[in-house]
């Protein structure tokens, strides 16, 4: 079993997969988007992601949450992903990386 250290390894390594997934509107990724809230991952390498949309209702937003998905599935060392989709608090510009 993967020591803490493992878990932000695995972590970190699913966040920069997850620099793939591009927004179809916006051309930049998730990740510099600031659409991607949250990354955990447990012991057996289970992860649980919680992302965003720019709008409620976004048309693009099955295609963003299958896409996370199945990026974050291709890392080595993920048994399971399961992403959540939250509009708390509501993505705003300004949560853009430069």
């Amino acid at each position: 079993m993967p020591d803490a250290s493992g878990h932000a390894n695995l972590t970190e390594r699913v966040r920069q997969q997850l620099s793939m997934v591009i927004d179809p509107e916006m051309g930049r990724s998730v990740v510099d988007m600031g659409l991607i809230y949250l990354i955990e991952a447990d012991q057996a390498g289970d992860m649980h992601i919680m992302m965003t949309t720019t709008t409620r209702g976004c048309p693009a937003s099955t295609f963003l949450t299958q896409a996370v998905q199945a990026c974050a599935a291709s890392v080595s060392g993920v048994r399971s992903v399961e992403v959540a989709l939250t509009y708390t608090p509501p993505w705003n510009p300004s949560m853009m990386t430069p």
